[in-house]
């Protein structure tokens, strides 16, 4: 696991402004609008291509979507370190610059790319800001219907839509784990692993897999799920979500133990709307 580095920042004292946060928004929703889904269902055979196995794919639409999030990162925060799955997954060093940025924005540019390049309307942007490694702004956008769930660190997540409507965001109370419903990633697992998931989860009352983070964590704080399951700790799946899911009242656990940071890279992650049913899962999952 890596070390976390203790920021040099208060990030209390430097945050996201709220233009910041405008503009992001705005940078989002101009990439989904003109890049993201023009390319949805309408993707050549040479568009799509398998990156680490035949089910983890990336398509044209990342690769532009993530240079244009990253050229407007750059003009919203002038100097800033940009961290895009596409990018690390050309360069896997990168993901060391997390920690040691003074601002780094964290993007998965088309998140759920499968069910993107499967015609599956479940796919999302996530972006992060961090400031020496602490998340300090978190966005999930779903460009299908043109909505967006954020966070500030310490002010709340709040739901907006294109009509300009906010509500702020809790997550659901808290219930006993024969009650609970959630996400786990079976594609991650295959054979008998993927049954040993299946059985440690028999208790609760619904599991299905999303194959998108974005929408998995947006769930979560919206009250519409208690739990989700992931094997890999990938931060432009986790760091947007995880600060969204914390400033609605959740909690999340690495290993079975409290404590998310943008920089971690291994170990495995429940999130879950309370400390309670993150304990209980973490107990029986792994």
């Amino acid at each position: 696991m890596t070390t976390q580095i203790e920021p040099e920042t208060d990030v209390a004292t430097n945050p996201v402004t709220e233009a910041e946060a405008e503009a992001l928004v705005a940078l989002v929703r101009k990439v989904g609008k003109e890049v993201i889904l023009p390319r949805f269902r309408t993707l050549g055979p040479a568009e799509v291509e398998a990156k680490t196995d035949p089910t983890d794919l990336v398509t044209i639409a990342d690769r532009e979507a993530e240079a244009a999030l990253t050229e407007g990162a750059r003009e919203i925060f002038p100097g800033c370190t940009v961290v895009g799955e596409e990018a690390v997954a050309e360069d896997p060093a990168r993901l060391e610059s997390i920690a040691g940025a003074e601002t780094c924005v964290i993007i998965d540019p088309v998140d759920g790319t499968f069910n993107f390049a499967r015609g599956v309307a479940v796919f999302g942007v996530i972006l992060a800001v961090t400031r020496r490694g602490q998340t300090v702004f978190g966005l999930l956008y779903d460009p299908v219907l043109d909505d967006w769930v954020m966070a500030h660190r310490g002010g709340g997540a709040v739901h907006a839509t294109a009509r300009g409507v906010q509500r702020r965001l809790s997550v659901r109370a808290a219930i006993a784990v024969h009650e609970a419903e959630g996400t786990l990633p079976l594609d991650l697992y295959g054979g008998a692993r993927r049954a040993d998931i299946l059985r440690a989860f028999a208790a609760v009352r619904s599991a299905r897999s999303l194959r998108c983070s974005c929408h998995e964590y947006r769930m979560l704080a919206m009250g519409q799920a208690d739990f989700s399951v992931n094997g890999s700790l990938n931060p432009w799946d986790h760091a947007a979500g995880v600060l969204v899911l914390e400033e609605a009242g959740g909690c999340v656990v690495i290993e079975g133990e409290p404590g998310y940071a943008p920089t971690l890279r291994q170990g495995r992650i429940i999130a879950a709307a309370s400390a309670e049913l993150a304990a209980e899962l973490s107990a029986v999952a792994w």
